[in-house]
């Protein structure tokens, strides 16, 4: 039954606190949809957690076995048996920027966290809510006791239940009822009537008329309310600045990849180059160490196209972590066609937008109220004590020895009374009171710092998105100059000195990644400028929510084949 009892109040803990949360998510008007949580309490016990000394796996070197590679095997052979980061393994898990924000609001440990600090609010108000409601208590004393006379003891067995319902006054001070039944039992007794049980049932209440009395006496409840709906903002706030980051992990690692599509393109142009430069040496129309520069290419191009690799493997390894994927899954990158029109705005639109909707700003703004509140509520704690005491009980009949619920009204007793305390030490009050004035100045400060870093990072936003349309302009001509200059000097390669070709293919490799990287940092502008300005939307699955005039973001599954990717 107690199991059963458990269960069931946990159930109903659940059914509350899913209340809560979408409460404060719609105060906020969020889309984030409502956290879950296993709360039931059931946790595995292991003999491990009771174990005074936990065991250590730490062996001595002569315990350890290091084994030396075989010099004479190639290294490259090593580097070939890792696996190529862009192979298509059929069972390789497809991650795409849709699937990429799906999955890190399921399993991303950031994300997680975000979210159980979120519910931590609203337990602390569902906690401070209840303090605020009627609640029971029950009380129950069993005494034994024994009484001798000339080694003739007289026992008895006593208990005293006390059943009471507290109330909170909303102004300050509580009201009190409660019901004792006092029953005595004679273990042994000469007497007839050995059982005996009296009863009552009585009312006490207590009322602040100065200090505490007012809104003061909910500070906590109005505290915790308004924390529920700070949470609730900074979990919208960090959704959108998470959905952000995770772009930036995706958009990189698409550079990554194309760099090393980009390098192995080179790598072939050098290798091409390189049998022709052998041709001609070996035909006398060119000295030896014309070869030897083509050659050397072909090596440093190598090089960088294994480090390239290597770095890929580790980056989106590091992303699957972060996505809450094992590291062991196997995964290739997808695209996905996300298309982000530069927005039309200025610099004043900008801030103006960011002043206005920045969630973290809000809550700047109402903290500095939290704070006005404090200095009121300190001053309340300067004034004398002024408290209205109030008791009344009504016992059993007192002519019965079995009184059970028979109150005589008669009998009823009450009392009242008020004490008032001269404030003659009031020091650590009025130190808080001086603490509490400082915190607001100090709020005001961090109010008006935080509004103004708001209003520069919207302009200096929407400033990035132009200085990075125009390096992505810059870039594009880059590789047009440079794939017109390659291919005319490739058409007079007989008569074009190799280290110049050498010199056009590294130009054209270096403004292909600069093209790409500058589409990345087009699309993380734009995406920067709608969180600065607190315009970025996520839907409730974690995918951003196109604005009105915007289209919506394909997977590579939804994009026609023969549209070209930007950027491949």
């Amino acid at each position: 039954m107690l199991l059963l009892g458990c269960d069931s109040g946990m159930s109903a803990i659940d059914r509350r606190l899913d209340k809560v949360l979408g409460t404060g998510t719609s105060a906020i008007r969020g889309d984030a949809s409502n956290p879950k949580r296993d709360t039931s309490g059931k946790v595995s016990r292991t003999d491990s957690e009771l174990n005074k000394q936990p065991p250590t796996v730490n062996p001595k070197a002569a315990e350890l076995k290091y084994t030396p590679a075989d010099e004479a095997k190639s290294v490259s052979s090593r580097l070939d048996a890792y696996s190529n980061p862009l192979v298509n393994a059929s069972d390789a898990l497809e991650i795409d920027l849709l699937s990429a924000w799906r999955q890190s609001q399921k399993t991303g440990r950031e994300y997680l966290t975000s979210e159980e600090d979120y519910i931590l609010a609203a337990i602390r108000l569902l906690t401070e809510q209840h303090l605020w409601t009627p609640r029971l208590f029950n009380d129950t004393t069993g005494t034994v006791g024994g009484n001798g006379t000339n080694g003739n003891f007289q026992h008895a067995l006593d208990i005293v239940n006390t059943l009471r319902v507290l109330q909170k006054l909303p102004f300050g001070g509580e009201v009190e009822a409660r019901w004792v039944m006092n029953s005595t039992q004679q273990l042994r007794e000469q007497v007839t009537n050995r059982y005996q049980q009296t009863g009552d049932l009585g009312f006490t209440a207590t009322l602040p008329l100065l200090r505490g009395f007012g809104m003061v006496a909910q500070e906590s409840l109005i505290q915790a309310e308004r924390d529920l709906i700070y949470q609730a903002r900074a979990f919208e706030r960090f959704r959108r600045s998470y959905l952000v980051s995770i772009a930036q992990d995706y958009f990189n690692l698409v550079n990554q990849r194309n760099r090393i599509r980009n390098q192995e393109f080179a790598l072939e142009s050098f290798k091409k180059l390189n049998e022709a430069e052998a041709a001609r040496v070996e035909a006398g129309r060119r000295p030896a160490f014309q070869k030897n520069i083509t050659a050397n290419q072909v090596l440093s191009a190598q090089s960088t196209l294994s480090s390239q690799r290597e770095t890929f493997r580790l980056a989106l390894d590091r992303f699957k972590i972060r996505l809450g994927l094992p590291p062991t899954q196997v995964a290739k990158l997808s695209d996905t066609q996300l298309s982000l029109p530069r927005p039309e705005s200025t610099e004043d639109e900008a801030s103006a937008l960011a002043l206005e909707y920045r969630l973290d700003l809000q809550t700047q703004r109402d903290r500095l109220d939290d704070s006005s509140r404090a200095v009121a509520n300190a001053k309340n704690q300067l004034l004398p004590e002024l408290n209205l005491r109030g008791n009344a009980g009504v016992p059993t009949d007192a002519a019965k020895d079995v009184g059970g619920v028979d109150f005589d009204p008669r009998d009823m007793t009450y009392s009242a009374a008020m004490t008032f305390g001269l404030p003659l030490d009031r020091e650590n009050e009025r130190l808080n009171l001086k603490r509490t004035v400082i915190a607001l100045e100090a709020r005001k400060r961090d109010l008006d710092k935080q509004r103004d870093e708001v209003f520069v990072a919207a302009r200096s936003a929407l400033r990035r998105i132009d200085q990075s349309a125009f390096q992505l302009d810059l870039a594009e001509q880059g590789v047009k100059i440079n794939e017109s200059r390659l291919e005319e000097q490739n058409l007079k390669a007989a008569e074009v000195e190799p280290q110049r070709i050498v010199d056009s293919q590294n130009d054209l490799l270096r403004s292909q990644n600069d093209r790409d990287q500058a589409e990345t940092d087009l699309r993380l502008a734009i995406l920067g400028y709608l969180l600065e300005t607190d315009q970025l939307r996520v839907s409730p699955d974690g995918v951003l929510q196109p604005l009105p005039g915007m289209p919506p973001a394909k997977e590579e599954s939804d994009i026609p084949k023969d549209e070209p990717i930007k950027g491949q």
